[in-house]
């Protein structure tokens, strides 16, 4: 049996056989951008501390966020590569707050396809040093942004169904709302001055003041807008459309099959992105894929092909895919593609054969 010792060898022999640049970003990170990005979820996950002047600074919790803001910093647009394998620091249930990850990066590639390609690779090629053989679960963010696109709606409602998508709780909330309110009679809106009157009468009555906190005219405008959100109904056969997608889930060929019936029958052309799907999983090899719709990470800057590999008892040991609008969300000037992975050492090692 291989010793742990000659396997984080091999690990490590992979990682730099990637090319590029080995990327080693500071332990000590600004902590607002994880905020700003993955929210106060993933916020609650931090290792935080406070400098002399008040600025919050985290223990690195991964390695692609400080990666690509560097990349950017030193001018992004050219072509480049990033491996990594280090230490990351995340608060957990279980386990010690401190643990590895390996990982690559792939930015601003010439073909995003075959960047994608490359980071499966890596993956299997890691996953096979441990004997794993995975179970691939992919999603399709390029593809559920295609069939939104197209579908019959007022276009005020499109971002906030994307907005929930890799939220099955919140989304199901969200058409459940919408659902309901293609039952109600819509109602007259008030004149903006006379809802402006009315809510600052009220104020004034309640004893609160005029000038802390939000002023009438922006509450009778928020109002107003939150009215107007509700009276631009989204169609009944458009929900069920959204529904019977999201439910789509298993073997990947027999997953993009039903997706391609949905999509022939309600006239919609998903053709591109169910043939990119279909050709990435085509070079799995042996694994085991399937493919659910509603999957995706919950940060919206993931776009194209979203996956996940795990182990024999479902553990996720590789998370990954295209994440092409994080680096403008960090501040790059043009649209650049990237695609990457995370591995999980510490799952991988445990689930080396004992």
């Amino acid at each position: 049996m291989t010793n742990p010792a000659y396997r984080r060898s091999q690990l490590e022999a992979l990682v730099e056989a990637q090319g590029g640049c080995r990327a080693t970003p500071p332990l000590l990170l600004k902590a607002d951008p994880y905020f700003d990005l993955a929210g106060e979820e993933f916020g609650r996950r931090l290792l935080l501390t406070t400098d002399t002047n008040g600025a919050e600074y985290c223990l690195r919790p991964d390695f692609t966020l400080p990666i690509v803001t560097d990349y950017i910093a030193q001018g992004a647009g050219a072509p480049a590569a990033f491996s990594y394998l280090g230490p990351i620091f995340r608060q957990r249930e279980t386990g010690p707050a401190e643990f590895d990850q390996a990982g690559i990066e792939l930015l601003a590639q010439p073909d995003g396809d075959i960047a994608l390609d490359q980071v499966l690779t890596f993956a299997r090629a890691a996953l096979s040093l441990y004997g794993i053989v995975p179970q691939v679960h992919l999603g399709g963010v390029g593809l559920f942004e295609a069939l939104l696109a197209q579908a019959d709606m007022p276009d005020a409602w499109r971002s906030r169904i994307r907005h929930r998508f890799g939220h099955p709780e919140a989304m199901d909330r969200l058409l459940t709302r919408l659902e309901r309110a293609t039952d109600q009679p819509r109602s007259e809106q008030p004149a903006r001055d006379d809802l402006v009157e009315d809510v600052t009468a009220r104020m004034v009555s309640a004893g609160l003041s005029l000038s802390d906190g939000r002023s009438p005219a922006e509450i009778a405008d928020r109002y107003l807008e939150q009215q107007a959100l509700d009276a631009a109904q989204v169609p009944a056969a458009t929900l069920k459309l959204l529904r019977d997608y999201l439910a789509i889930k298993g073997d990947a060929l027999t997953a993009l099959r039903q997706i391609e019936a949905l999509g022939e029958k309600h006239r919609l052309f998903l053709g591109g992105p169910i043939r990119a799907i279909r050709r990435h999983f085509e070079g799995l090899g042996d694994a085991r894929v399937s493919f659910d719709a509603s999957f995706s990470p919950r940060l919206d800057y993931y776009t194209g092909i979203v996956f996940e590999m795990r182990g024999q008892g479902g553990t996720i040991l590789v998370s990954g895919g295209q994440y092409d609008r994080l680096l403008e969300r960090l501040g790059a000037t043009a649209p650049i593609a990237a695609s990457g992975c995370a591995l999980w050492v510490d799952r991988l090692e445990a689930e080396w054969p004992k």
